[in-house]
């Protein structure tokens, strides 16, 4: 099969001996929306930008619908780059613009005004064609960027943070807008975010990097409730993590010796018999019943009872959030609509326990 994209072993290590990028493995199909998601100096932009061509590979190689790209330079390569801050013509118009990447490969004047019309009107940027950017709002710039980018047609858009300038509500707005574009063009998109929110809406996959390394690359559903990792498990969603070992299993479940209890969740890749690992539970997983109840909840078998103090409860809007101290001291958050925390029921002081069901909870390696 041939890939739009594969790296292969890409590795980026800078002049100085810095190792920025190391051993980077990815096949992206054509027509998918992958999400480079990672702390601030992950490698996440240095990959986009090695992709791009902007940055040198020093190791391994990667390929575009089959071809090493690694000593192309960039204008020969099949991708276009939006940056964060668009990087607009101030002294252009709208139209021109959008076109310029057309006159720059020298394409006819006529197919380059019927490219830049069609690009135009699918992304509803025709009213305002005549217009310089300096006049325009944030979201209209960021459309002008998208058509420049689309109107080449290149292989694969390459997203640097595009949304990192906009307002919130905006910002969700041009989400929606950006996933039904991709969707409906077919043009394989890799897209760099810091914002966990805009990952897991938008991407079929994610690639979750740390330190230049790749944690985990998964669809966003499998990445916030099997995370493969400690750091993917800390970093994405709110999760409780409970170091333990592993004590044996029960069917499916998995077995673990905590400082709170005997605990248990569901493997995520393989375990040793014996060993230290990590339970992650997310919030959305846990339930808050009250202290009178414990009698009745061990009765009915319900399992992963743990005891803890409710230290805050507040609701903000429709949303319920709750701070629970656990026994060895930690604190878990917690939140969901007010009808499953409903007001009172859950005042600061009060005794608890938490339980979650043990496939909702997944236990990982600890290293």
């Amino acid at each position: 099969m041939i890939f739009d994209l594969e790296l292969n072993n890409v590795g980026k290590v800078y002049d100085n001996g810095t190792p920025a990028v190391i051993d980077f493995n990815l096949a992206v199909a054509k027509g998918e929306f992958i999400a480079f998601l990672g702390p601030s100096g992950c490698g996440k932009t240095t990959t986009l930008r090695m992709i791009a061509g902007f940055e040198s590979i020093s190791s391994g190689n990667m390929f575009i619908r089959g071809e090493r790209m690694n000593d192309v330079p960039p204008q020969r390569r099949p991708t276009s780059t939006i940056f964060q801050n668009y990087a607009l013509f101030p002294h252009m118009t709208v139209r021109r613009n959008v076109g310029y990447g057309l006159e720059v490969k020298g394409l006819a004047k006529a197919e380059r005004e019927a490219k830049v019309e069609r690009i135009l009107a699918t992304l509803d940027l025709e009213d305002i064609a005549e217009r310089k950017p300096d006049r325009l709002s944030g979201g209209q710039r960021q459309r002008i960027a998208l058509a420049r980018g689309l109107v080449v047609e290149p292989d694969i858009l390459l997203l640097d943070e595009p949304l990192g300038a906009l307002d919130a509500n905006l910002r969700k707005a041009i989400q929606n807008e950006l996933k039904l574009l991709q969707k409906s063009l077919g043009v394989t998109f890799i897209f760099v975010t810091h914002a966990q929110s805009e990952a897991l809406a938008l991407s079929d996959r994610i690639v979750v990097m740390n330190q230049g390394r790749v944690e985990q690359v998964s669809p966003p559903h499998q990445l916030y409730t099997r995370p493969n990792t400690p750091f993917v498990a800390q970093f994405i969603g709110r999760n409780t993590v409970l170091s333990g070992e592993v004590a044996g299993s029960d069917g499916d479940d998995i077995v673990v010796t905590t400082g709170i209890g005997t605990l248990s969740g569901r493997a995520n890749g393989t375990l040793a018999n014996k060993g230290i690992v990590n339970l992650v539970i997310p919030a959305e997983a846990i339930e808050v019943y009250p202290a009178a109840r414990r009698d009745a909840l061990a009765t009915a078998g319900t399992s992963n009872l743990v005891d803890a103090l409710i230290e805050r409860s507040e609701v903000v809007g429709h949303i319920a959030h709750l701070t629970a101290r656990l026994q060895d001291g930690r604190s878990v958050s917690l939140e969901a609509h007010v009808d499953k925390y409903r007001p009172g029921d859950f005042p600061a002081g009060s005794n608890v326990f938490l339980s979650w069901k043990a496939a909702e909870a997944t236990v990982i390696p600890a290293h």
